[in-house]
């Protein structure tokens, strides 16, 4: 099989040119378009990645199967004039977590469903995430289990592409996972993982790999997920310390040939991603804040809309999606609380933006339909760009993004790209 593009990415960092790779976890047709037209100012690979939930062998909460997705991405593609084969396609969490309310024994064979799947769709980057426990088990579970249950995966993803040409997978793994999506709660604090427990870690999936025969996939193993001390919450940001993250980062020097990734980066600063990537944490995953900027972009759209046509629709789209997240609660309902007026803005305005699970929603997604159909070929004022979308402001003035619905749409994504690319030179 062909060499894959991410095998050497430890070494990345003692060369000239990139030091690591944003990954783009979002199946957000805007958000794709942007991060590849990001990558082809860059000149770079573009990652992309879907989630066990938003694509799997029963369709996900996008209703795509792995084979639809590398479809769907394909398409965009071709739109662009991106190169396919500088895409990367990647899986994340890939492991039991859409079935844990099912036994062990049936939700880990829906996995391994899953993950062939992935391989066979073209998948190359696969995150094994298996430190779940499922009905009747720990919500934590032992290193040895989600190692374990890890290598079962890797094994089964190697039969699946066993004798077909293409590119070789290669796999991260590790055990201290943050929760897809932002953390469930506030927090003032994160646990760094210590040096020696990452390790450890590493170690424990080699023999599991060596027991269950896919020694040689271990071979192909990039990177271990670690918690860093980033992530977000509903309504605050913990920034990366690199003092407390020091320890940790200097024990790649024990990990021959891997680099960390790191989870929930999504709303740092320019700077603390650079140190991130600098530090060894090569692959920052993004997905949340994407489609937190594309929310910002559509609202802005939605009140220049009203302003400019005020007759012309009978609901807005802000008030399209309230209705529909109050109908239908169940990608919300457990991840907010408090007051009847902080739900709403929870609803509307998170830093997890449980919203982005209603875009592909029939209704909603006719309502942004209607909106962009509203404004094409309209020339938005720069004074309701000022107003309204004011990230985009100075760029429209000298340029740079043209004054149309789509273009700042895109042109919001894009600032929060522009930092990751930025951040990957190092």
């Amino acid at each position: 099989m062909k060499p894959n593009y991410l095998i050497d990415i430890a070494q990345w960092r003692d060369r000239p040119g990139l030091r690591g790779i944003p990954s783009i976890c979002s199946a957000h047709p805007l958000v794709i378009e942007a991060a590849m037209l990001r990558a082809l100012k860059e000149g770079t690979h573009l990652l992309i990645e879907a989630t066990c939930n938003q694509v799997n062998q029963e369709g996900g909460y996008t209703g795509m199967t792995p084979a639809d997705f590398t479809r769907f991405v394909g398409d965009i593609a071709e739109k662009t004039g991106f190169p396919i084969d500088n895409i990367i396609l990647g899986g994340d969490h890939l492991g039991p977590n859409p079935w844990k309310n099912l036994p062990a024994d049936e939700a880990m064979a829906k996995a391994e469903a899953m993950i062939r799947a992935y391989a066979e769709a073209g998948f190359t980057k696969l995150h094994l995430d298996t430190s779940m426990g499922c009905a009747g088990e720990p919500v934590a579970l032992p290193d040895e289990t989600t190692a374990s249950r890890a290598a079962r995966l890797a094994a089964a993803a190697e039969d699946a592409i066993r004798g077909r040409d293409g590119i070789a997978p290669v796999y991260i793994i590790g055990t201290e996972v943050p929760v897809p999506g932002g953390a469930l709660e506030e927090l003032d604090t994160l646990e760094v993982t210590a040096p020696e427990a990452a390790v450890e870690t590493v170690d424990i999936h080699r023999q599991a790999f060596e027991h269950a025969g896919a020694g040689e996939a271990f071979s192909r193993v990039v990177g271990a997920v670690v918690q860093p001390g980033v992530e977000f919450g509903n309504e605050n940001v913990i920034p990366y310390d690199r003092p407390k993250a020091a320890k940790l980062s200097q024990s790649l020097t024990k990990l021959d040939g891997l680099v960390f990734e790191a989870h929930s980066t999504d709303y740092q600063t320019q700077d603390a991603l650079r140190d991130l990537v600098v530090d060894g944490f090569a692959i920052l995953k993004v997905g949340p804040g994407l489609t937190f900027a594309l929310r910002e972009a559509l609202y802005g759209l939605d009140q220049i809309a009203a302003f400019l046509f005020p007759d012309a629709r009978s609901n807005t789209l802000a008030e399209v999606t309230e209705a529909v997240m109050r109908e239908e609660p169940a990608n919300w309902g457990k991840y907010y609380h408090g007051s009847p007026e902080a739900l709403r803005l929870q609803r509307h305005f998170s830093y997890s933006d449980r919203i982005r699970y209603y875009w592909p929603h029939p209704k909603v997604a006719t309502a942004v339909e209607e909106l962009l159909r509203l404004l094409d070929g309209v020339t938005i004022p720069e004074t309701l760009i000022s107003q309204y979308l004011s990230g985009s402001y100075e760029r429209v003035r000298d340029g740079r993004v043209a004054p149309q619905a789509k273009a700042l749409a895109i042109a919001a994504v894009d600032t929060v790209l522009e930092d990751y690319f930025a951040a990957c030179k190092g």
